[in-house]
């Protein structure tokens, strides 16, 4: 059936899950099926006011919502069509909606893509494995089927092999284990002491995606990031100038090669210097502009060049983020992060989702403590950026300050 209908991936692995659960007893794998919980609690499966009231603001909260209507359409277009075709012995009602949100969480969070021959699939032992950031201690690989060429290859060789050359039961056990394609191959990547939990690993990912893709977080995770919008960008700009001016600098941004709808903002707090680089053409005076603008789609070096402070710029090509970072680029920075932390809402500071979160009691509140995890590790990268730009105006302000002083005493000297 699902060879019939063309699927493949994830999609595919979706549709043999639902058969399999709809045979029941019948089912192969049922032993394994019932050991599963129904759904895995992501928040593809939570209900829309769980996702509005607890993950407002956050990375997630948008792709979540899309993700429901996308899932919708996928089962409209390609799982409907095939309850028509389930024999007799398979459930329907296995194949409803609710069943392949379901089947998709149990994907999302256990399934692997085991290579490009098998593709992707559920393992049983694989899946008793818990995760870990950055603490891979066990892979799992199969190795591809041996090609026609190979096996000539080896035939050739051995043509000429005698009786005596053949090999021991125990021999042809072991190679038979190697060659036998429908195993799966589980390697230990480093030391484990006796006793200790083994670990395998999604990836190096921050909370946002784990929580998006497996539905958990981790307090110490070190590879979170936080996203600025360039509609955020668009917002202060328009605020602070006017619709028709944010447009044409927007304009002449994308002129210069630059193409981003959000920027990156580091675990450390620094801002994705392609932000810095908008901001600085949103502030650049008339006549730079100008100047710009004719010259915006030139390849030449000097056609894309300023100047800021002492240090020439040129748009399209590496620069340091000191050289960009102005008192106006600054103060941009502090008003648009402020505008990224209002989207959490005004119920609730910093402080008080940190504790928050340290009162939560899993498992009853799960979906509470991963999104207050998430809020946590995002509104911390938002402050790390917020102090970076403080500190940053302190020192040329101070540098400025003992400039002026110093040319006093020169004066008067």
């Amino acid at each position: 059936m699902i060879e019939s209908a063309e699927l493949d991936g994830p999609l595919a692995l979706s549709v043999a899950i639902m058969y399999e659960r709809g045979l029941g007893e019948e089912s192969l794998w049922a032993g394994y099926l019932q050991i599963l919980p129904f759904q895995e609690d992501l928040p593809l499966v939570w209900p829309l006011e769980d996702l509005d009231s607890l993950l407002s603001g956050t990375e997630i909260h948008k792709d979540v919502k899309k993700d429901h209507g996308l899932v919708y359409e996928d089962w409209e277009e390609n799982i409907v069509p095939l309850t028509s075709l389930l024999p007799e012995n398979v459930d329907p009602g296995s194949f409803g909606i609710k069943e392949y949100l379901a089947a998709k969480s149990l994907i999302a969070s256990r399934s692997f893509e085991i290579d490009d021959y098998h593709g992707w699939g559920m393992v049983p032992l694989a899946d008793l494995f818990n995760h870990k950031t950055g603490e891979e201690d066990v892979h799992f690989t199969a190795e591809l089927p041996h090609s026609e060429s190979d096996s000539e290859a080896d035939e050739t060789d051995n043509s000429d092999a005698t009786d005596e050359d053949e090999p021991s039961k125990e021999e042809e056990d072991s190679s038979m284990l190697q060659d036998d394609v429908s195993s799966l191959e589980m390697i230990m990547v480093k030391n484990v002491p006796a006793g200790a939990e083994v670990y395998n690993t999604y990836g190096l990912i921050g909370n946002a995606a784990l929580l998006h893709r497996y539905g958990f977080t981790e307090l110490d995770n070190l590879y979170n990031i936080v996203n600025i919008d360039l509609d955020l960008v668009t917002e202060w700009s328009t605020s602070s100038f006017t619709t028709l001016y944010t447009r044409a600098r927007l304009s002449l941004f994308k002129k210069l090669g630059y193409n981003s709808e959000y920027f990156e903002v580091s675990p450390t707090g620094e801002p994705e210097t392609e932000l810095l680089m908008l901001l600085n053409i949103l502030l650049l005076p008339d006549d730079t502009y100008n100047k710009l603008d004719q010259t915006g789609d030139c390849v030449s070096k000097e056609g894309r060049e300023i100047t800021i402070g002492k240090h020439k710029v040129v748009f399209g090509e590496s620069c340091s983020s000191d050289v960009l970072l102005t008192d106006g680029v600054c103060e941009a920075l502090l008003a648009i992060v402020d505008k990224r932390e209002s989207l959490y809402g005004t119920s609730s500071s910093l402080e008080d989702d940190v504790v928050r979160v340290e009162s939560c009691v899993l498992p009853r509140d799960r979906r509470l403590y991963h999104s207050l995890v998430l809020r946590v590790s995002e509104r911390r990268i938002l402050e790390k950026l917020r102090s970076n730009v403080r500190e940053r105006l302190g020192e040329v302000s101070g540098g400025k300050r003992r400039k002026k002083m110093n040319s006093k005493i020169l004066a008067r000297a």
